[in-house]
């Protein structure tokens, strides 16, 4: 059966396949054109937690500044951290600089070719080595994410709910993976999630496997995969603090590496929790906004309460950073900073620009 499927399939992806800047289309990879580990590397650490729609400007931006793993490696980290604002999850661009940087200090600037090989650098998973193991290098892993799944639980009509059920969707999946053509094979599946076989209505009449599929024979495709119910998601609460120096330069400061937005410049402020007291950068005049800054992560809601205050020309408080005016970019900021300078920019008078008065 699995021959069987998987040739079915891999003919409808030869016509089929989407159209990817890291991808090696299904003809050029007939025709000798070997995938480039670093871009099939650089993508599924990008598309972790994130969409293909949202990912491609970055992978774009990325690889058109840093071409190789060798160019990413010498990268600074303020200006990775930098480029990375707003696709979230910022302990991926950490994990990404220290893997660049293991792959050319300690294998001369190849990835890895195995998965067991590609496990041990900095930041690659089960589910990532096994995609670019496979996709990059052809070898014939079992590459199991949320398309995926939704495609096992289907074609097999699996009714326990996720997560409970991911065990055995990997075991259906890795029974599929072909010996032949396992990168192209294992793109295929997810594009049928991502394309056909959807979350909600899924084209089941113009579906490749329609006829193996069971959950299309029992009617059940639009109720699986079953989930258990999500747990509440708590509210966190805290203070951000917007100064600035009276020659436009913004204040502020370099997260620590480890926790949220880690490493990332962002706004001085309290904790996150459920009653944190204020904890203003320096003593001054602080204005409180009456509106507040809301962002949503993986785990909890935030409410950030936003003060505004000008800061002392000269002044440069301890452990903060100071931007110059023409040297800011908001769009360097992590998407809840951004939140909050949008709130707080308003409230401040325009300086003036020096540069066009000379």
């Amino acid at each position: 059966m699995r021959d069987g499927l998987s040739d079915i399939l891999l003919e409808w992806y030869d016509t089929h396949a989407r159209v990817m800047p890291w991808r090696v289309s299904p003809q050029d990879r007939k025709d000798g054109v070997l995938p480039d580990p670093y871009r099939v590397w650089m993508s599924e650490i990008m598309l972790q937690q994130t969409t293909v729609a949202a990912v491609k400007d970055y992978f774009h931006r990325f690889t058109e500044k840093w071409p190789t793993v060798a160019d990413l490696a010498a990268a600074e980290d303020a200006d990775v951290m930098a480029e990375w604002a707003g696709l979230g999850y910022y302990a991926r661009a950490r994990n990404l600089l220290k893997c660049a940087r293991a792959v050319v200090d300690d294998h001369g600037g190849k990835f890895p070719d195995t998965r067991e090989g590609l496990l041990k650098l900095p930041g690659v998973g089960p589910y990532t080595a096994g995609a670019v193991s496979s996709i990059a290098f052809n070898r014939s892993e079992v590459v199991v994410d949320g398309n995926v799944e939704r495609v096992m639980s289907r074609l097999y009509n699996v009714e326990t709910p996720l997560p409970t059920s991911k065990p055995e969707l990997t075991e259906l999946a890795r029974d599929l993976t072909p010996d032949e053509r396992p990168g192209d094979y294992a793109q295929a599946v997810m594009d049928l999630g991502a394309t056909i076989c959807t979350p909600r209505n899924p084209a089941c009449g113009i579906c490749p496997w329609r006829e193996p599929c069971v959950a299309r024979a029992e009617g059940t495709a639009a109720s699986l995969p079953r989930k258990l119910p999500k747990k509440k998601v708590p509210t966190r609460f805290g203070h951000a603090y917007v100064a600035r120096r009276a020659d436009g330069a913004w204040l502020l400061e370099t997260r620590p590496e480890k926790g949220m937005l880690g490493g990332m410049l962002g706004w001085p402020g309290s904790d996150w929790s459920d009653d944190p007291p204020p904890a203003p950068p320096f003593d001054g005049n602080w204005t409180t906004l009456n509106a507040e800054a809301l962002h949503t992560f993986t785990h909890f809601h935030l409410r950030l309460k936003v003060h505004t205050a000008e800061l002392p020309q000269g002044a440069e408080p301890e452990n903060a950073v100071l931007i110059g005016k023409h040297d800011f970019k908001p769009s360097s900021l992590p998407t809840v900073m951004r939140k909050v300078y949008d709130l707080a920019a308003a409230t401040f008078v325009p300086v003036a620009d020096s540069r066009s008065e000379q």
